[in-house]
C-alpha cells in the first residue's frame, strides 16, 4: 500500500476516497529510561530510550491506520499526518491518520486500479 503525506500521488490519479482512516496508540514511559532521561537532562544530548519509544508508537500506529484502509479495500493512503498528546503524567498518545483511496496509475484502464507498493 502507498502511503504519502500529500495530497496526491505523482503517477496516479484518485479515483475513489474511501474516507478518514485512523490509527493510535498510549505509550508510558519506563522507570529505567526516566532514570537515564534524567541523567541525560544534565549533560545534553539525545533522549535514546525516548527516541525508541516514539519510533515504536509511530510504527504501531501507522500498521493500524494501515490495517482500516486495507479493511475499506483502499490501495492508498494520501495526506497522512501523525500528532502526539499528553494523557496522563508519563503516558502520551501518537494518534495516525489520513484519507484511504484507490489510486489507478496514469494510463491504467479505468476498470483495473493497479495496487500501488511503497
Amino acid at each position: 500500500m502507498l502511503v504519502v503525506n500529500t495530497e496526491y500521488i505523482p503517477g496516479y490519479e484518485v479515483v475513489e476516497v474511501k474516507g478518514l482512516v485512523q490509527g493510535n496508540t498510549i505509550r508510558a514511559k519506563h522507570v529505567g529510561r526516566d532514570i537515564g532521561a534524567s541523567l541525560k537532562n544534565l549533560v545534553g544530548g539525545e533522549l535514546k530510550g525516548y527516541t525508541e519509544l516514539l519510533t515504536e508508537a509511530r510504527r504501531e500506529a501507522l500498521e493500524r491506520m494501515l490495517s482500516q484502509a486495507e479493511q475499506l479495500g483502499a490501495n492508498a493512503v494520501v495526506n497522512v499526518r501523525f500528532t502526539t498528546s499528553s494523557i496522563a503524567g508519563g503516558a502520551a498518545e501518537l494518534y495516525a491518520y489520513g484519507t484511504a483511496v484507490i489510486a489507478r496509475a496514469d494510463g491504467a484502464p479505468a476498470s483495473e486500479p493497479s495496487t500501488p507498493s511503497i
